[in-house]
């Protein structure tokens, strides 16, 4: 594992190279942007991953948290990446991920990975990006409903768009590893 800030500033290159673009994008909210954030490139990638996973490992350490979960299929990756790094880091976070519809068979579940969980147990939930913040209130209303508690949300890229402060309004405390210009930044420091 690397130092945390030049793990950051590594993360920063690799999204900026890989994940961010300037355009004329539609965005997941109905809103229009000059720029695209696709984090999945960068999280679906090796290196990506494991600084995710463990900058994220770090943002968690001191929080009284036993998972982590997120809506598909953004946060899958970020998922699977901080359940592993957390597991070598001697602090083991159990993974969930949020289906946007019920599935029609079988259990007919929203939540995958709740035999992993008690009623009660806190969880931060992760993010690739937030804009308005609505995905994310999805998962967390979804979590819930399933017993759980919300300690956090973790996101890669805060927009600053207005989402976290209605999630903040909504009581969640949320904590993001870049905004754009702090990201441009750093990448191109």
């Amino acid at each position: 594992m690397q130092d945390i800030t030049i793990a950051k500033q590594r993360l920063a290159t690799l999204l900026y190279e890989r994940s961010y673009k300037e355009g004329h994008f539609t965005l997941a909210s109905g809103r229009t942007s000059d720029y695209y954030f696709d984090c999945r490139v960068t999280a679906l990638s090796s290196e990506g991953s494991c600084l995710l996973g463990q900058l994220f490992t770090d943002c968690l350490r001191d929080r009284a948290v036993v998972g982590v979960g997120g809506m598909t299929l953004g946060a899958d990756p970020l998922v699977s990446a901080t359940t592993v790094c957390s597991y070598l880091a001697n602090r083991p976070l159990n993974g969930l991920i949020v289906r946007k519809e019920a599935k029609d068979h079988g259990t007919g579940q929203y939540v995958e990975g709740m035999g992993n969980f008690a009623k009660g147990d806190r969880i931060a939930v992760l993010e690739d990006v937030i804009t308005t913040g609505g995905s994310v209130l999805k998962a967390c209303q979804r979590l819930e409903e399933q017993g759980l508690c919300i300690d956090c949300i973790c996101v890669v890229l805060d927009r600053e768009e207005g989402g976290r402060e209605r999630l903040e309004k909504a009581g969640y405390t949320v904590f993001s590893l870049f905004t754009k210009e702090k990201l441009l930044a750093l990448a191109k420091a």
